[in-house]
């Protein structure tokens, strides 16, 4: 069964998040995922009152990066989000954006090594395991957190696991995402990581990604259905499609198509000349124009955009190809509020139903 995440950037008062994520716990949503970017407000400040003004849903980073936090402090955090929560911790890692980190004087270097290597990093410090690494992107000699509390891990009939005849002691399970996109991000992460969060909105990318996800699972010996595969889609909803065209669902969109590369641009048909005029005035924040250049093929690629009925369309496709979490990423809708309801309404009974 599909499982139902959204997407908040802490970009607004902190009052307006929580109040955006008490709506989206109300209306069936599973996980709230919280971008990390040091020009918003702190993530886990702000997850920490979420935690603490909901009950039920999942929360946490989607996604954080290793560059400008250590690996080692975000699995401080997670752990003590997790206790804040009663155990409704999650954390995802990406590479990040290069332009954004050069911008505060942190080198973008060897982001794949430097993700899969912080999973594993921030996996062992959260499960209270004592962790050494001589690796491409950390030399970590000895690192643990005295607060993890470590008990005997279970199997699935809740008996102890074994080792040497001995019980294998770790602390609580937080899982831990990888927010991808590249191939071979996809496919290293998918060796380590508890879940992917794919950044696609079409199906066509989704199942690209999938294949090299499918890739890395094999490689490291693990079973596909053992990884949450979840799509982190640029979504607008209305009660009609040009009621879901409003709003800032465009200007999304141009800062996708912008950043795309060339052979996912290829891959949908869009032309050269339009991305540029698209990037130009995003150059020169003329955000007047900037609609006018977002062609139908542009939001058909990189959204998820239209009424109920629309949207429940091309999520079935993605759930039918192998998605097992939907995250509803930004804008949501031309009203937030208005989106999460129906949302709640409409979409997510359609799919608990499946």
């Amino acid at each position: 069964m599909v499982r139902f995440g959204i997407e908040f950037v802490p970009d607004k008062p902190v009052d307006k998040i929580v109040h955006w994520a008490k709506l989206a716990e109300k209306n069936g949503f599973d996980i709230v995922w919280l971008t990390d970017h040091y020009n918003n407000r702190n993530v886990w400040s702000t997850l920490t009152v979420i935690a603490l003004n909901t009950s039920r849903v999942i929360i946490g980073p989607g996604v954080s990066n290793p560059y400008h936090m250590s690996p080692a402090l975000s699995a401080s955090a997670a752990v003590t989000l997790n206790e804040i929560s009663n155990g409704r911790a999650a954390i995802g890692f990406g590479a990040g954006d290069r332009t954004t980190l050069n911008s505060i004087g942190i080198d973008w270097v060897k982001p794949v090594s430097t993700v899969v290597e912080c999973i594993e990093y921030v996996r062992a410090l959260t499960e209270g395991r004592r962790f050494t690494l001589d690796g491409k992107a950390f030399k970590i000699r000895g690192a643990k957190l005295s607060i993890v509390k470590r008990e005997d891990a279970l199997d699935d009939k809740g008996n102890p696991v074994l080792k040497d005849g001995k019980p294998i002691k770790r602390g609580p399970k937080i899982p831990i995402y990888a927010g991808a996109q590249g191939s071979q991000m996809l496919k290293r992460t998918a060796m380590v990581a508890d879940g992917i969060l794919i950044n696609a909105s079409h199906l066509k990318d989704f199942k690209i990604a999938l294949e090299k996800i499918r890739e890395g699972a094999e490689e490291a010996g693990r079973d596909l259905s053992d990884i949450d595969v979840g799509v982190y889609a640029a979504c607008s909803i209305g009660e009609t499609y040009d009621e879901a065209l409003k709003g800032d669902l465009k200007t999304v969109v141009a800062f996708i198509v912008a950043s795309s590369p060339e052979v996912i641009l290829n891959r949908h048909g869009i032309d050269a000349d339009s991305c540029k005029r698209v990037r130009k005035l995003l150059g020169e924040g003329n955000f007047k124009e900037l609609p006018k250049a977002i062609s139908e093929g542009m939001l058909e690629a990189f959204s998820i955009v239209g009424d109920s009925r629309q949207c429940i369309s091309r999520i079935e496709g993605l759930v039918k190809a192998g998605m097992t979490q939907m995250v509803i990423g930004s804008p949501i809708g031309p009203d937030k509020s208005k989106a999460i309801k129906q949302i709640g309404r409409d979409i997510i009974p359609h799919f608990k139903a499946m």
